[in-house]
């Protein structure tokens, strides 16, 4: 087929879908079918509906398909949109405690009467200042994390931490073994990296073992990226006995873990992180962005000695350092207990959130942890999560699909929902309406 007609074929579907006269949920032919009805070879076929999927405008299901797509916001589910005040955001989650804004400004002034505020207008070491590190060393390993000042180093978030961490530590084409559902963030900070992404499939609270295996011994996998406590978006937390399999594995393999600890402090009863049981190939990622507050962007590195300088090399062509504003007022909360009671009234406020959507979507399937500020909604085989989150939009409501979560060719329909963004009365009202719009895609 000549490539001017190949590209006019794809330019008539992509007017089609957008125009509205291929409607969404419309299964399209297969490639066998559209290769004969074009008089195209197969291998043309695929290609049509590859460059279409790229676009964003189908979707292949393994067994059932290719499906016209449901028109969604562009980066929905990894990229912070800017929505009006009129959205309900459902998609990200930036929970605050009453008072929080009170604490900030009483920081500041306090900060303002430091004796030697113009330290903080000049450079900061890269891993940031020792005596901060000091501060955050023994926070984490209040967690149980065994850091010291000279393991733990201060970045601009945990996004940072770990975009430093696939920057520094590996080469590109490098395989990392991750959830078959992950953070979006980590996939972007592969991205960056250039590092290939090897899904393992889950089993319960945790990856599967047996096919982790099986993948360190056809693969040469560099590190596994997990979220051993509070999954992002699962919401499980791996049992002890699942972690020291999961350990004894990676030593096995050579495998360095990369350990992503920005939910954890909601889950206050997991067991120690696997920093704990694998110190000397375990890289522990954390910050207070949802702990504290979005906007404070510090985190926390803590990785084995002889990592550190790689990843401080990494820091400073990035960032250079994290504001020494910043890490003065973070530093200072832990030191005097704000963190430490933000975190328990973030554990009860997250709680009540789960509490209120057991109730409203009593009929609705759902997996998550008690404590958490997410809920993964799996749908049935016949409704698609793309006209869910479409329809949810329509009516102001932003939510996400496991698209952005998926490392794997087959993508769950299933939505994802941030809890922790709106007042109570507001996601009360907004849970009523998922609840409304599943129920009428159902039947």
């Amino acid at each position: 087929m000549p490539e001017a007609r190949y590209k006019q074929l794809v330019d008539r579907l992509a007017s089609d879908i957008r125009a509205g006269r291929l409607r969404p949920g419309t299964r399209l032919p297969t490639h066998r079918d559209l290769a004969a009805r074009e008089g195209l070879a197969l291998v043309t076929a695929t290609r049509v509906y590859a460059e279409l999927r790229a676009m964003g405008l189908v979707s292949g299901e393994t067994g059932r398909g290719t499906f016209v797509k449901e028109a969604l916001p562009r980066g929905e589910g990894i990229d912070l949109q800017a929505w009006g005040a009129e959205i309900v955001d459902l998609s990200f989650n930036y929970p605050s405690s009453p008072g929080q804004t009170e604490l900030l400004r009483a920081a500041l002034r306090q900060l303002a009467a430091s004796g030697d505020l113009d330290a903080l207008l000049r450079y900061q070491p890269h891993g940031g200042r020792g005596h901060e590190r000091e501060t955050v060393a023994r926070h984490l390993a209040g967690l149980g994390v065994p850091a010291s000042m000279e393991t733990t180093l201060l970045v601009s978030g945990a996004q940072h931490g770990l975009t430093t961490t696939a920057m520094a530590l590996f080469e590109p084409g490098d395989v990392i073994a991750v959830d078959a559902l992950t953070y979006p963030g980590f996939k972007l900070a592969a991205e960056a990296a250039r590092l290939e992404l090897a899904p393992v499939a889950s089993a319960g609270n945790g990856p599967d073992l047996d096919a982790l295996s099986a993948l360190c011994k056809r693969r040469r996998v560099r590190a596994l990226y997990a979220m051993p406590t509070l999954h992002n978006p699962l919401g499980w937390v791996m049992s002890a006995t699942r972690r020291r399999q999961l350990v004894a594995m990676t030593r096995k393999h050579g495998v360095t873990i990369i350990e992503d600890g920005a939910y954890a402090f909601l889950a206050d009863d997991a067991p120690p992180p696997l920093a704990s049981l694998a110190p000397e190939s375990t890289v522990y990622v954390s910050s207070v962005s949802k702990s504290i507050a979005t906007g404070l962007r510090v985190g926390f590195i803590h990785a084995p000695r002889e990592h550190i300088a790689k990843l401080e090399r990494t820091i400073r062509a990035t960032t250079w350092n994290t504001p020494a504003a910043l890490t003065s007022i973070a530093c200072g909360w832990i030191e005097d207990g704000t963190l430490a009671t933000l975190e328990a009234e973030k554990r009860r406020d997250a709680a009540a959130r789960q509490s209120l959507a057991a109730r409203v979507l009593s009929g609705v399937k759902r997996t998550g942890h008690r404590n958490s500020y997410f809920l993964w909604l799996p749908l049935d085989q016949e409704v698609r999560a793309d006209a869910i989150a479409a329809a949810l939009m329509r009516t102001r409501i932003a939510v996400s699909t496991a698209q952005p979560f998926a490392t794997s060719a087959h993508v769950p329909h299933a939505i994802r929902l941030a809890l922790g963004s709106v007042d109570m009365l507001t996601l009360e009202r907004a849970l009523e309406k998922v609840a409304e719009v599943i129920a009428e895609q159902t039947y």
